[in-house]
């Protein structure tokens, strides 16, 4: 595909809507006219339920807020990010909300938070909030007043098969399908300049009427084969297009009714080959042959009379199939792949590999060899050993989900027999599955640990409960693993026990026990296991905001990850370089460890490390100045699904997402992503989230005030509160940045020169260049000491060792010579000296000499001093006679 762009966005045109949009318009009717006060929306993925919400929203007369669901299901997730969007700012609504008891009283706390404000309020995707929620929602709703009341318009979306709550005169309209006229009008509001028309035709008819199928199917195709110089790929919409729409809605669906529909999609694609045309539907399949499939595969049916109620699958005559074609065939293509080869017409397994191909430890290879008999005929162990050696190789280079479902075979089979390595293919299975960012996987493997009981059984219990969101369950249960497993000195048990310390947002304890661990399995000899120990670190160092330690580690890593073979964990130490990197500043050190990163990551599923890079570009960008290249990049990493950003780092990367998005306009998307990570941070998860938070409420106010609002102030002042004591000294720089960044352009430039400073210090103690320039630059538009002033105020603000280098610099020596008498490197100096440089407000080193103060009393300061020169001098001697 051409790298250019040529497909444009729909703009506000919305075609074959017009029911819809004359509903919305009786929505926002002044007061007294209008039908009611509350709309539903219903509709199918990509059918534009959010685009009738922004419609609505941007032609509404009065104040309106979009809210989006929040990433999570806890109890009140989704009261607590309404109002968080609604009054982020009003003490007095959020007490209400903390202080509202149950359903009615959340739902009065709602209607008082309102109360009778001409607002209107878009809720999407309704079927992704908690029932908590939903039900105080539903309550509220009925509490309104009657018709053409004054007072806050609802608009809310929601999933076609999601039951809607019955509220009095509340109207639903159903979102449809486009006519041809109506998807020939969006495909040239697409693409400029218009498609040929044959190509056009196959898009809407391969579309079907489906909007967000023909946009794509239309997004993924190069200039030529639009205007019908190089062929369409065939067929034009096949399983990454269908992906892309429905794979959030999939995501979300329960893992029971997912593996369901698995079952009856792949009974129904026997006879199926090639190009299938959106008007076939995937052929029906008996109830009882879904049934049998499903036993065979291990899905619940209890699933299915829920999905046929929901519509989402069709039952008729004993036959099972897909209501929407769209959905069977995307549920095939985001099956993996070992299904598609383990099933047949019924879905029953199809056992193919042979005992020598098992025992070798070969991959694909063995599942194209029979017969079965001899596979029965090697015992459990054997083939248990022979899948974990499969496992590790795909763990170490290979795609993660393979590594996954081959490790979580090895611990099935021996859970019984050799419950030790079970128990080490379980956790590696789990690994895989979170370095891929698949949540189900993780659960999987952590549900098959059958009779483990201990610590074990702890940390089993615990992750699955924090990766249910179900964290009051998790705390303990994973705090036993972190006190008892600390207290270990076998590797394998201490990187455990990391893990779940990391999971419980102590940074602290995760990079001291995977210290433990790595030393251990340095004690040990444990080559192979090197890698995966300074991975672990590298991260847990990198999450407790010691970059430079991160960028040691890493470094370290990736040079035992390329002695042993192990790409995938060279891929992510070359992240946590690239994350390191950007907070140096050093832009081509982020590009090329990025790029090494992503050129693994990619192939082999590595979600987490995919993630991490691509940040660590966007924050280079940041850093830049490059806000909207920064904020459109960061966009999927904060969204929630299969295309989104790693399940454990998309609310990490928000902060940085909101300023990127403030910066460049994106005012709306901020505060939804702030929204979502307000409820996160009130987790406890992570100890710098609450001073974050209240920086990006901070840029919010300042954006929608226009930097003239004192919410501003407030929320900056919170966050640097919040900063003291949580640790990660840059991120309360980067704060200070944007807080005396804010109060220069207020023009106050004598109250903006503290912070800036203190930022300016502390991103030189962490040789992060890039921001210091950029602090150093505010700091000079103040007039301050940055400014090329000299202040000899500023003397006693040096550090200890800023001023021992200072000194002997005023009195000639050299770099070298200074870096000899205090045993630092040349660049160490060097870099200390640019620092005195920017805080005494001098250009040179020649300015020194009036600029340094002696040593303190005691011991005598002009000896000290008088020795400190002699011996410079003398080194100098000797050396010229040496030369001489």
């Amino acid at each position: 595909m051409s790298g250019a762009t040529h497909l444009t966005a729909p703009g506000a045109r919305l075609h074959d809507r017009a029911a819809e949009l004359a509903a919305v318009a009786r929505l926002s009717a002044p007061a007294g006219t209008g039908a009611g006060g509350i709309l539903f929306v219903t509709g199918g993925p990509g059918e534009g339920r959010s685009a009738l919400l922004a419609r609505a929203a941007d032609g509404f007369p009065g104040a309106a807020h979009r809210i989006a669901a929040p990433g999570h299901r806890m109890p009140w997730s989704g009261a607590r990010a309404l109002f968080a969007a609604l009054a982020p700012g009003a003490p007095d609504a959020r007490r209400a909300l903390r202080t509202a008891r149950g359903e009615d009283g959340v739902a009065a706390a709602v209607s008082g938070l309102l109360g009778d404000l001409p607002v209107l309020v878009c809720l999407d995707d309704l079927h992704l909030w908690d029932a908590h929620s939903r039900a105080a929602l539903a309550a509220a709703w009925r509490r309104g007043r009657a018709p053409g009341r004054r007072g806050p318009r609802w608009l809310v979306s929601a999933a076609r098969h999601h039951r809607l709550p019955e509220v009095p005169e509340a109207e639903t309209v159903r979102l449809g399908r486009l006519g041809p006229e109506g998807a020939r009008a969006l495909l040239g509001d697409l693409c400029g300049p218009p498609p040929a028309p044959p190509v056009a035709r196959r898009l809407v008819e391969e579309a079907a009427g489906h909007p967000g199928v023909l946009v794509a199917a239309a997004r993924r195709l190069a200039p030529a084969q639009l205007a019908g110089a190089a062929p369409l790929p065939e067929p034009p919409v096949d399983g990454a297009v269908l992906t892309e729409v429905y794979g959030g809605f999939l995501e979300h669906l329960p893992a029971d009714s997912r593996r369901l529909l698995t079952v009856v999609a792949l009974a129904g694609r026997a006879g199926e080959e090639g190009a299938v045309t959106a008007a076939r539907r995937l052929p029906g399949v008996a109830v009882d042959a879904v049934l049998d499939g499903a036993r065979a595969a291990g899905a619940p049916a209890e699933p299915l009379d829920g999905l046929v109620a929901d519509g989402l699958l069709h039952r008729a005559d004993g036959l099972l199939r897909f209501e929407d074609p769209f959905l069977g065939r995307a549920v095939l293509a985001s099956a993996p792949v070992s299904r598609h080869h383990g099933a047949g017409r019924t879905g029953a397994p199809r056992p193919a590999r042979t005992a020598s191909a098992l025992v070798r430890g070969e991959r694909h290879r063995a599942d194209r060899l029979g017969p079965p008999a001899a596979v029965r005929a090697l015992t459990p162990v054997v083939r248990g050993r022979s899948h974990l050696v499969r496992g590790l190789a795909a763990l170490a280079d290979g795609p993660v989900m393979d590594a996954h479902e081959a490790l979580l075979r090895a611990a099935e089979l021996l859970r019984d027999r050799a419950p030790a390595e079970a128990s080490d293919a379980r956790f590696l299975a789990m690994e895989a599955a979170w370095a891929g960012g698949d949540v189900g996987a993780c659960l999987a493997a952590l549900g098959c640990g059958g009779e483990a009981g201990g610590t074990e059984r702890d940390f089993l219990d615990g992750l699955g409960a924090a990766l249910a969101v179900r964290l009051g369950e998790a705390r303990p249960a994973l705090a036993r693993v972190v006190a008892r497993d600390g207290a270990e000195d076998d590797p394998r048990l201490l990187l455990r026990a990391g893990s779940a310390a990391l999971v419980l947002g102590d940074t602290a304890a995760a990079a001291r026990i995977h210290a433990r661990a790595l030393a251990r399995a340095r004690a040990e000899r444990r080559t192979a296991l090197l890698p995966r120990a300074l991975e672990h670190l590298a991260y847990a160092e990198l999450r407790d905001g010691r970059y430079s330690r991160a960028a040691r580690t890493a470094r370290e890593g990736l040079a035992a990850a390329e002695l042993t073979g192990q790409r995938n964990a060279a891929a992510h130490q070359h992240a946590v370089l690239a994350l390191a990197a950007s907070v140096a500043g050093d832009g081509p050190a982020v590009a090329e460890h990025a790029g090494l990163a992503l050129g693994t990551a990619r192939p082999h599923g590595l979600a987490q490390a995919a993630t991490l890079a691509e940040w660590a570009l966007a924050r280079d960008e940041l850093g830049r100045g490059l806000a909207a290249q920064a904020a459109a990049r960061l966009a999927p990493l904060v969204r929630a699904g299969p295309r989104g950003g790693h399940f454990a780092l998309r609310m990490l990367v928000v902060p940085c997402f909101v300023e990127a998005a403030v910066a460049s306009g994106r005012a709306a998307e901020a505060g939804a992503a702030a929204g979502e990570y307000a409820v996160w941070a009130a987790q406890g998860v992570d100890g710098p989230a609450p001073a974050l938070l209240a920086r990006c409420r901070a840029l919010l106010a300042q954006g929608a005030a226009g930097g003239e609002g004192e919410g501003a102030a407030y929320w900056f002042g919170e966050a640097v509160r919040r900063h003291d004591g949580c640790g990660n000294d840059f991120e309360r720089a980067r704060t200070l940045l944007a807080y005396g960044t804010w109060l220069r352009r207020r023009r106050r430039p004598g109250a903006a020169r503290g912070p800036l400073r203190d930022a300016l210090v502390t991103f030189e103690r962490a040789a992060a260049d890039g921001w210091a320039d950029r602090a150093r630059s505010e700091l000079r538009a103040t007039g301050g000491a940055g400014g090329g002033t000299a202040d000899r105020t500023a003397w006693g603000l040096l550090t200890p060792q800023q001023q021992r280098i200072a000194r002997l610099a005023a009195q000639g020596a050299t770099n070298r010579e200074i870096a000899d008498r205090l045993t630092l490197s040349p660049r160490t100096v060097d870099h200390h000296l640019r620092g005195v440089f920017a805080r005494l407000g001098i250009r040179s080193r020649v300015e020194l000499p009036g600029m340094a103060r002696p040593d303190p009393p005691a011991p005598a300061p002009a000896q000290e001093g008088g020795t400190e020169a002699k011996g410079l001098v003398s080194s100098r001697a000797r050396r010229s006679a040496g030369s001489s």
